[in-house]
């Protein structure tokens, strides 16, 4: 049996600015996108440049997402921590002070190469610092809540510098942010020693990885806006299919390779991987469409806007702290994670009754208010059951999947359900345009077409949601993660003195 390890008596402290690291790479994923238009105007981008902003941003956070895992791991979580937030810090700070649209899109780029580095490494420390079952899931339960409702304090965020001060305080703002983490985390981190994996760079696997995921990053964001069947769309497609076999099929051969498959296909953190991604697709698309909804259909304000999601975030928080971390150590992962996701998808089928006359009230915050709650409770226990059980000297990695499915299935759900949402209010339109010449004003149609196609493809988030809900039920089948027992949870045959030690109590 493995010697226990002593807990890190500055681990609590250290997971504040763990937290608001998280935080900080989180929100900047949405807080942008309330200022794209006031930004576009002020450099003067035009419409076809404009989605640079934001595709620089996750071609290299999700090509690079792998190669910060294991960079983590060979480098030190800590370092790698503290590296990110000074790299975001600067990236920010340019994105801030941007003369040009190149400016701008460079600092976007360099945003989401140093947010590859934090991301993984952010939540591999908690993995390796944290190893007692109750510890853990309140761990795990704060930082779930943060990675599920950041991206809700982003869109508040960018509607309130927006609104009252400028554009740039969206990029200013994460200054605070990252000089405040990495102080804190170089007084309160320290990481286990033997958490390292002093293995060679697997250079190839690097490469095929990067290419791979940026091809098919950018394949969605080309289905966006080309179609699916334009050329350059199936040509990244193709591309991404072959890198990335091309990558598991070296992955397979050398000696320190870049994802040890042992990681990638053990059934609990493979299922935990694809329902987490299937849901991203589901809640990113959900966001778009229900800004759009409340601003150009209801007229909403960006600051009004970014307000109406308040009461998510608290019934987020509360799924995540209350009743998974409570649960978490008592109960399987799949029996929270499939009623968390079911709940969420419930709360997608009630928003598919709104029309130009909704009430926020009635119409609008019970769905918040079930989906906050199932999607705190699904994706605590995810994101622990991730990193629970995997080899030390593969955290990094581990926690990197996870940001990547979510990456990946973000780019998935913006592309695929905006494709399906303009498809039904081009139909739509067309169908009764046979109303305008019987006199109904064509700015209503144009805005009932719009509500049409928000709620198909809100039908459709609710299908995928579920569908990930099942694949939780059917596949994770881990115990809970409340005792010894459940902390060797890896592959069949991985031994369990190689997994993370969960202290007794």
């Amino acid at each position: 049996m493995p010697e226990t390890l002593t807990p890190d008596p500055k681990r609590w402290k250290a997971l504040v600015f763990i937290a608001l690291a998280q935080l900080m790479v989180v929100l900047d994923a949405t807080i942008v996108n309330i200022a794209l238009p006031s930004a576009q105007a002020d450099l003067h981008i035009s419409d076809g440049n404009r989605q640079w902003v934001i595709t620089a941003y996750a071609l290299a956070f999700g090509g690079l997402l792998l190669f910060g895992g294991r960079i983590s791991d060979l480098w030190g979580r800590r370092r790698t921590f503290v590296i990110g937030l000074i790299g975001f810090a600067v990236a920010s700070a340019l994105g801030g002070a941007a003369l040009n649209s190149t400016m701008l899109m460079g600092a976007r780029a360099l945003q989401g190469v140093f947010g590859a580095l934090l991301a993984p490494a952010a939540l591999s420390l908690l993995a390796v610092m944290f190893t007692e079952a109750q510890e853990r899931a309140k761990a795990f339960g704060i930082f779930g809540a943060i990675a599920g409702g950041g991206g809700a304090v982003g869109l508040i965020l960018g509607g309130v510098f927006t609104e009252y001060l400028d554009w740039r305080w969206t990029f200013f703002v994460n200054i605070p942010f990252a000089v405040v983490a990495a102080i804190g985390a170089i007084a309160t981190i320290h990481e286990p020693a033997e958490a390292r994996n002093p293995s060679k760079l697997d250079v190839p696997g690097v490469v095929l990885a990067t290419l791979g995921l940026v091809s098919l990053v950018y394949g969605f964001t080309r289905a966006e806006s080309d179609g699916w069947t334009a050329g350059w769309t199936i040509g990244l497609f193709v591309a991404a299919v072959v890198l990335l076999g091309a990558f598991l099929f070296v992955e397979s051969r050398v000696k320190a390779p870049l994802m040890p498959l042992r990681v990638l296909m053990d059934r609990n953190r493979g299922g935990v991987y694809m329902s987490l991604g299937l849901a991203a697709i589901a809640m990113f698309g959900l966001f778009l469409f229900l800004t759009y909804y409340l601003q150009i259909v209801r007229g909403y304000s960006p600051v009004t806007t970014g307000l109406a999601f308040l009461p998510m975030i608290a019934t987020m928080i509360t799924g995540s702290t209350q009743v998974g971390a409570r649960l978490m150590t008592r109960v399987p992962a799949r029996w929270l994670m499939g009623p968390g996701f079911l709940l969420a998808a419930a709360g997608m089928v009630l928003l598919t009754r709104i029309d130009l006359n909704t009430s926020y009230a009635t119409g609008v915050l019970p769905s918040l208010l079930l989906m906050g709650l199932g999607m705190g409770t699904a994706f605590m226990p995810a994101m622990s059951l991730a990193t629970h059980g995997v080899q030390p000297r593969d955290a990094g990695v581990a926690s990197a999947m996870v940001n990547t499915s979510q990456q990946v299935g973000g780019a998935v759900g913006t592309a695929l359900l905006n494709t399906i949402a303009a498809s039904a209010t081009t139909s739509f339109f067309t169908d009764h345009m046979k109303d305008v010449m019987a006199g109904k004003p064509k700015k209503v149609l144009m805005f009932e077409s719009m509500v049409h196609g928000y709620t198909t493809a809100v039908w459709w988030a609710a299908g995928i949601l579920t569908l990930s809900a099942l694949i939780a039920l059917v596949l994770v089948n881990a115990g809970h993660q409340g005792g010894p027992k459940s902390a060797a949870s890896g592959a069949p045959g991985e031994a369990a003195e190689d997994a993370i030690p969960v202290m007794a109590h």
